[in-house]
């Protein structure tokens, strides 16, 4: 399907627009190689590159390059410059192990870089959608099908707003961080990068280039080993200037780069990592005071030199002089969060009407979308970096087919709920993760609550901040609950629901009473259904309805 082109045409930048064509990576520019200065001059022969437009740093006047005693905070690294390569024209004709696409949460095609499926063909769209989406700032990696490379590493870029700078500033950088990092896990070694962002998404260019440039450098610094190459691939004339202009701070190829450099360069360059540096969160502990060293006499001599500090000095003495700032960091933020949850309650002077009757402490403070947010990001971390095999073996939550109007289904079986034998953060964390991939668009819930009332369950307290967890993005995209076999006592605890924790979620709750009910909102081949639902549907309704066949468990209409 593809050509290579000739070496003649693409050393200059010149894009290649025609998928049927394949650059190799001899043929792209190499930043440290010296004719890719002249090079890269003119693109094309397209005057509106001129270098009036954007100034050149290497042209500043000598007073401006003095070092005036700093010292560079990007080096020169010869072996880091020989990996990085800047082609105008689209990654998807490049011929290297992966190529990026700035995309979606949702990895949809309409909302992908311009130009990729069109190019991989229709298989790629098709393995997106299995993925479950993906988070701004992370990553995700597929097959590449029809393209030149190996894989596609898809990532989601911030919304960019002034007031949350420093956030879309870190986000951006981390999607670049995962890509590199996605392609050092995947044994690949050589990657090319479009600009991740959007105009959509109202990111200035320029500044999303630092963040671009400055991320590259310092993982190539990490991880130079594992690196052969990096593309910055520009589509626009204005991209390929900004990267042309930005290029020689951040990896100067000689000392009059590296000192025009220490001048040009922004203030704040981000941490080891390339993120922004937020002084508030950096982790301060103020000196401790200079004492007179103890009288020798005073020094039990069974005691070692090491232990007489212990002696003079307890805990209480040090903590004096730790900032608080430091101190709150100690404790997980979940675990403070629980503890100001019980201070707020005992605040309220023990009059909690949810509590006096019997639903559980509601007495928590309510979370901000921003709260809600990082709350929900924290244990989405923790859940994917845990084996949580023994829940999912419970079967007490687990992923259905669609409904009647083709919205997907999770099922969960309030019998398998065991709550002497579960412990319910695990849980926590299992439901967070399983319905992270649903809670993207809208959903159903089918709940099960046949022979449950036989269990303990858990009190409304726990309800809320189950929800709280889950996000406001599930509250909005969550379509109904539909709940079979309610009792009275389910009926009160969901009016109690709907009273004390959210109106909004808990008045989306559909009573089924049967299970012939039940499948005209979600078809029969939808479910998964456990045989003791069938038997107590069964006996619950008089045999009227249904029947099963105990050896095939074909279920019919009784006559």
């Amino acid at each position: 399907m593809y050509r290579t082109v000739a070496t003649a045409t693409t050393m200059g930048g010149v894009p290649t627009d025609n998928v049927d064509f394949v650059v190799t990576l001899d043929q792209v520019p190499r930043w440290s190689d010296a004719e890719s200065r002249s090079s890269l001059e003119y693109e094309n022969g397209d005057p509106s590159f001129s270098n009036s437009f954007f100034p050149d740093p290497l042209k500043s006047p000598e007073e401006e390059s003095s070092r005036n005693g700093m010292v560079s905070r990007f080096p020169i690294d010869h072996e880091i410059n020989s990996k990085i390569y800047l082609w105008r024209g689209q990654p998807w004709n490049l011929e290297v192990d992966a190529v990026v696409n700035s995309t979606n949460e949702n990895l949809e095609e309409a909302h992908s870089s311009p130009g990729l499926h069109a190019a991989a063909g229709p298989g790629l769209a098709e393995e997106c959608a299995t993925l479950g989406g993906c988070r701004t700032g992370m990553a995700k990696v597929t097959n590449a099908y029809d393209l030149p490379a190996r894989r596609v590493i898809h990532t989601v870029g911030p919304k960019y707003a002034v007031k949350y700078h420093t956030a879309a500033e870190n986000a951006l950088s981390h999607c670049y961080r995962s890509c590199l990092e996605l392609l050092i896990e995947n044994g690949l070694r050589s990657i090319a990068m479009g600009c991740i962002y959007t105009e959509a998404k109202n990111y200035p260019r320029e500044p999303a280039a630092h963040v671009a440039i400055r991320t590259v450098r310092r993982l190539l610094e990490k991880q130079k080993d594992e690196i052969t190459a990096v593309v910055f691939c520009t589509g626009t004339s204005s991209d390929t200037e900004i990267y042309k202009r930005l290029l020689p701070l951040y990896f100067p190829r000689d000392k009059h780069e590296e000192d025009v450099a220490i001048s040009k360069l922004p203030a704040d360059v981000g941490d080891e990592n390339g993120e922004t540096i937020i002084d508030e969160r950096k982790i301060r502990i103020k000196p401790l005071p200079k004492k007179a060293n103890p009288k020798p006499s005073e020094t039990p001599d069974e005691l070692p030199v090491s232990d007489v500090g212990l002696v003079r000095r307890n805990s209480s003495y040090l903590d004096t002089y730790l900032d608080p700032a430091f101190m709150s960091l100690i404790k997980d933020p979940d675990q403070r969060r629980q503890e100001q949850w019980e201070q707020t309650s005992q605040a309220q002077g023990g009059w909690n009407c949810a509590k006096l009757l019997g639903f559980g402490d509601l007495g928590g403070p309510p979370l901000s979308a921003a709260e809600e947010y990082s709350l929900h990001s924290r244990y989405i971390s923790k859940a994917n970096s845990l084996n949580l095999s023994e829940i999912a073996e419970m079967k007490i939550v687990y992923r259905g087919g669609v409904d009647s109007e083709g919205r997907p289904v999770m099922v969960v079986v309030g019998a398998h709920f065991l709550l002497r034998c579960l412990e319910l953060e695990r849980f926590v964390l299992y439901v967070v993760k399983e319905f992270e991939p649903l809670i993207q668009k809208p959903y159903t819930i089918v709940y099960l609550h046949s022979a449950a009332s036989l269990q303990i369950q858990p009190d409304l307290g726990w309800m809320r901040r189950l929800q709280q967890i889950l996000g406001r993005k599930h509250q909005r995209n969550l379509h109904a609950i539909y709940v079979l076999h309610p009792t009275f006592h389910l009926k009160a605890t969901i009016f109690a629901l709907q009273m004390f924790v959210d109106n909004v979620v808990w008045k989306k709750v559909i009573y089924v009473d049967r299970l012939l009910q039940l499948f005209r909102y979600v078809p029969r081949e939808q479910l998964t259904i456990p045989d003791f639902v069938f038997q107590h549907d069964l006996e619950v309704n008089g045999g009227k309805g249904l029947i099963v066949d105990p050896r095939t468990k074909f279920v019919y209409h009784r006559p």
